[in-house]
């Protein structure tokens, strides 16, 4: 974990951010595939990866907020 405290939260945010919302027309992938598991149209391995791959930083960026939010109660 103190892989994660090393990371600076600004870059992470910004990186989280940019892989998030990529690409950024026609809509963002992370839209497009949320609407997709809320269909249950997710189906494709391609298209569970390509979710994973957009997810990863905005959940590592969860993890450290909760992590900062933990260690300074």
């Amino acid at each position: 974990m103190s892989l994660i405290d090393k990371i600076p939260l600004l870059t992470l945010a910004f990186a989280a951010l940019l892989l998030g919302l990529a690409p950024f027309f026609p809509e963002p992938h992370l839209v497009e595939k949320t609407r997709m598991l809320m269909n249950g149209t997710l189906t494709k391995p391609i298209d569970i990866f390509d979710l994973i791959w957009h997810l990863w930083l905005p959940v590592l960026l969860l993890v450290k907020l909760a992590r900062m939010a933990f260690l300074n109660m």
